[in-house]
């Protein structure tokens, strides 16, 4: 048996475990719920279960490690999850050291986004370069920040928060304690909030305002409008991450990329109108959609074993 490494990616409402080996072909993948509702015990459970069958199908001789990605801030050294919202019963909870009881094995916990940054450098968009950004735009924004193939952490691990720049110094009260973060203003709920204030409609998806701008109505001219608005807000914050890391490749991922058409253009135009340091080293800095979805995430988090040391 090959040596493999398990990752475990733990989303809002499933859970995806997957073996994969050194070279990234999947060995085995197993999924299901996540009990959220059951509270912590369930949850806890239930990663442990899908680790353990992966485990006991493959074999533990060839076993590298375990890597998890979960959402929220990580603290690295203790192994602990801080300020995530669908997590709440997880927080301040010694998670990475439980489950390594439990199962007997070594545990590299990690942010979700950071893991899906990590996997599109692996095998995804970015496995030509060792240097990217990544942006996934979904209810919130998350990013990754990927340097020398490895995940750029910061001293207590919360590095990478791009969802929190500040993109209009006076706009939207965020929950971080913040305003105008670029979540409020480019994430699938500014979008919605939007089309409200837009009177558009009260219950509006992301996936509706995006049907709506093929339309040639004035509900479709409005639709455009909050695409447009959208991608200035996006821009901006590549304008800043490209002036701060001058990296060549920066992603963008999630479950809006379908909109792309829509809210691309303004996004480029203002990256172009902000940032010299883009015009000045095009077309080497590239701007591109990732492409591994949401198994992203799954590829990152079994990566980490062979590219991190014991985080704490």
């Amino acid at each position: 048996m090959p040596e493999y490494s398990i990752g475990l990616d733990l989303g809002g409402t499933n859970l995806r475990a997957a073996a994969i080996d050194r070279a990234g072909d999947v060995l085995e993948k197993v999924s299901g719920s996540t009990p959220f509702s059951e509270g912590r015990d369930a949850v806890l459970a239930e990663m442990v279960q899908s680790i353990s069958a992966l485990r006991d199908r493959l074999g533990s001789a060839g076993l590298a490690g375990i890597g998890i990605g979960v959402p929220g801030f990580i603290l690295i050294r203790e192994g602990i999850i801080r300020n995530s919202n669908n997590l709440p019963f997880l927080e301040d909870f010694p998670i990475r050291d439980e489950i390594e009881r439990r199962l007997s094995t070594s545990v590299v916990l990690e942010n979700d986004a950071n893991a899906a940054a990590l996997g599109e450098k692996w095998r995804g968009a970015g496995r030509e370069v060792d240097d990217l950004v990544l942006l996934t735009l979904g209810t919130g924004i998350g990013g990754g920040i990927i340097s020398g193939g490895r995940v750029i952490r910061g001293f207590a691990g919360m590095a990478g928060e791009v969802g929190h720049l500040t993109v209009v110094p006076n706009g939207n009260p965020c929950g971080c304690g913040s305003q105008g973060c670029v979540e409020k203003h480019a994430s699938a709920t500014a979008v919605t909030a939007m089309a409200r204030l837009m009177q558009l409609g009260e219950s509006l998806s992301a996936k509706d305002i995006y049907d709506l701008a093929h339309r040639a109505d004035e509900a479709g001219h409005k639709a455009r409008q909050i695409w447009r608005v959208m991608g200035e807000a996006l821009g901006l914050t590549l304008a800043l991450l490209i002036n701060t890391f001058n990296f060549p490749l920066y992603l963008l991922g999630g479950g809006m990329l379908p909109a792309w058409e829509f809210f691309a253009p303004s996004m480029l135009r203002t990256v172009d109108a902000r940032s010299a340091t883009y015009r000045l080293t095009k077309p080497s800095t590239r701007i591109d959609v990732a492409t591994l979805g949401n198994e992203a995430g799954l590829y990152g988090a079994a990566r980490l074993p062979w590219v991190e040391t014991r985080n704490r």
